[in-house]
């Protein structure tokens, strides 16, 4: 039949020559890759689409191949609310998901066949899994028609992660769930949560007593050492580790020592150290390997641990070296740190520092993996040498500090794109594929302990550079797609079925009238958008909310002095504004990445935007004019000692509060 028609073919372009006729392109032409994040390592098209069925069929390794295919079912429901179901025998428009042994998929890759019906063939429970969020991320695009086509998708490196500093600054539990879903969705497979850091002495003050210092996991061996002010209980973290063993998602912990370790210097004075700081543990102390061992024991030991994973980070970075026997010790604990946690059958995990800290100790490399931040701290190259297994995170490419003026506030995800691979790791690149280079992760460091930032501004920052990140770990220096095109392609895809942390919003929300404690239209809505409504004013409690989410509240009277204002994350932020009682009011909020915004009646009354906070110490200030009868002493500013704050909210819409106020004519769109 195919040579009938390819004659027929040939006859009816010999025909239209002949009168004259020319074509540009061919009769049937093969679907070109389609777009995914990452981008798919091989695709060779095919001509046409093929209707989705709705139906899965589990084939081989039935119990792994039916989980797969469970989670798939229930997130193409999440994603277009129509059910799928799973069927023994396998028909035309049929997701086939089948577990068989092939060697060129290694762990983590899969083939995807589109015909008359769609193949997902895997030799691993994780390789299929990474397979169906490719099948999501086309629906997301194609509806249920299915470009015909074949892809073979690799990773070009093993380990794809990302680091989240909850240390300095707290972020609930539901964040890192959705977080886990978030990086399945793109194949990202590694997540390191850094559980105890602190903030910078120069801002409060210069007193180790003021500084805010935290460790954020419930603990039973030191009562009183978790953090009061955000924490998570060790069944919640193993909850988390479960939740990413069925998302393909390691959970790497990390308790970081010896240095940035106030919070345990808080609970234990007497294990800091004198001459470096208190966020130092005093290494010549006798108690405190026990104490770091005892707190390690606690959540490694038993059948069951706490820590379930394979690998456990002990930190191990920025320690002073200012003195060959502090080097000395300093590799001594390293070392002793490394196999302790072997000691309970984990791979242990540290950052890079021994060429900071070079010297004649012993530090065991074989097994051990090594996040490369900063050459100076660490050469890979030696590192290489050495034995280390590395991961690139270099601080000058792949570093989030949010609102810090230092290192990126966003990552310059262009570059990156177009000339980052894990392979380069600062001023050194490797060869792809090098065997010493396990992969690539990115990190956010919330280093400004009370500039205001949210969890949501974090993921603002965090969303884009994930994308990036994910195609540039998974497919390396393969990719064929212009920086513009992914750019402008990646923001059609969901963060995640079911998840919207960005809380975008399909189209605009309305609302004829706002009752006390009604159901609003929709969770929150963020950046960049408009929020507008008609007031009825009557006098307001203090404390009077006008809506609410899980996350934030915009009040109609502020807690302190009954003003407009909201507050998330602990911060209260205010404008200058109180309901003129017994007037007719048109608000109009408006709100981006960088600040919030108040209109009366269609004019701006006032704009919430970063503002500087400086840290001034007694030595800094100083006469402005000698003997000045007026005493003044204008702040004398240094490099350094300044944070900028954020007055950001995402808008909360979840539920109304229980106000007197009339209010009507709700208007939810973007700006």
């Amino acid at each position: 039949m195919d040579r009938i028609k390819r004659k027929a073919a040939g006859i009816f372009l010999f025909v239209a020559a002949f009168l004259g006729f020319s074509f540009s392109a061919p009769l049937h032409a093969e679907n070109e890759k389609p777009f995914v994040i990452p981008e798919l390592t091989q695709w060779s098209g095919a001509d046409g689409q093929t209707v989705l069925s709705h139906r899965i069929a589990v084939k081989g390794g039935k119990g792994a191949v039916k989980s797969v295919a469970e989670a798939l079912a229930a997130d193409y429901q999440t994603l277009t609310g129509k059910p799928m179901t799973c069927v023994s025998k396998a028909g035309g428009g049929d997701i086939v998901l089948q577990l068989k042994a092939d060697k060129a998929l290694g762990e983590e890759g899969y083939r995807l066949e589109v015909s008359d019906r769609i193949v997902l063939t895997a030799a691993t429970q994780r390789g299929l899994f990474w397979g169906t969020r490719t099948i999501l991320q086309l629906v997301e695009q194609y509806g249920d028609s299915m470009p015909r086509g074949t892809a073979v998708d690799v990773p070009q490196y093993a380990m794809r992660g990302f680091m989240i500093d909850v240390g300095r600054k707290f972020f609930p539990m539901g964040y890192l769930e959705n977080l886990v879903k978030i990086m399945a969705y793109y194949k990202m497979n590694t997540l390191q949560v850094h559980l105890n850091d602190n903030g910078f002495r120069q801002f409060f003050g210069n007193d180790w007593d003021k500084t805010p210092a935290a460790f954020r996991l419930e603990c039973e061996t030191y009562p009183g050492l978790t953090a009061k002010d955000g924490s998570y209980s060790k069944q919640e973290f193993v909850d988390l580790q479960l939740l990413g063993d069925r998302y393909g998602v390691e959970i790497i912990p990390e308790i970081d020592v010896p240095a940035h370790s106030l919070a345990f210097t808080h609970y234990r004075p007497s294990l800091g150290s004198k001459e470096y700081g208190m966020d130092h543990l005093d290494l010549g102390n006798p108690e405190t390997i026990p104490f770091v061992e005892r707190l390690l024991k606690e959540y490694l030991e038993g059948k069951n641990p706490v820590f379930r994973g394979k690998r456990v980070h002990v930190g191990t970075d920025e320690y002073s070296n200012a003195k060959k026997e502090v080097v000395e010790q300093f590799r001594y604990f390293t070392d002793r740190m490394i196999r302790y946690v072997e000691s309970f059958g984990k791979q242990a995990m540290v950052w890079g520092a021994l060429t900071h800290a070079n010297g004649e100790t012993p530090v065991k490399a074989e097994n051990v993996i090594m996040n490369c931040w900063y050459n100076g701290y660490a050469d890979p190259a030696e590192m290489k040498k050495q034995g280390y297994q590395l991961v690139s995170i270099p601080d000058g490419y792949v570093y989030i500090v949010p609102a810090a003026g230092y290192y990126y506030d966003y990552l310059n995800c262009e570059f990156l794109y177009d000339k980052w691979t894990p392979a380069v790791i600062g001023n050194q690149t490797f060869d792809e594929g090098d065997p010493a280079i396990l992969g690539g992760m990115f990190a956010v460091w919330n280093d400004h302990a009370g500039n205001g930032i949210s969890v949501k501004d974090v993921h603002h920052r965090v969303f884009p550079a994930m994308q990036t990140l994910a195609t540039k770990c998974w497919t390396a220096g393969k990719t064929t797609m212009p920086y513009a095109t992914f750019d402008a392609r990646r923001k059609a895809l969901s963060e995640a079925p079911g998840v919207n942390e960005l809380g975008r919003l399909a189209a605009p929300l309305e609302m004829a009238e706002v009752k006390a404690g009604c159901q609003g239209p929709a969770e929150e809505v963020g950046y960049d958008y408009s929020v507008s409504f008609t007031v009825e004013a009557q006098a307001e409690e203090k404390g009077t909310v006008l809506f609410e989410s899980e996350h934030a509240v915009f009040y109609l009277s502020d807690p302190r002095e009954g003003k407009l204002g909201f507050a998330r994350d602990g911060y209260l932020n205010t404008f200058n504004y109180r309901l003129p009682v017994g007037q007719k009011v048109t608000l109009t909020v408006e709100g981006d990445n960088r600040s919030t915004r108040l209109l009366v009646d269609g004019k701006l009354r006032e704009e919430l935007k970063p503002r500087t906070l400086y840290v001034i110490t007694e030595g800094q200030k100083a006469d402005f004019v000698y003997g000045n009868p007026y005493d003044a002493r204008p702040e004398v500013y240094t490099e350094g000692q300044k944070m900028y704050y954020q007055p950001t909210l995402v808008f909360p819409l979840r539920r109304a509060g229980q106000f007197k106020s009339g209010v009507t004519d709700l208007k939810v769109q973007y700006r």
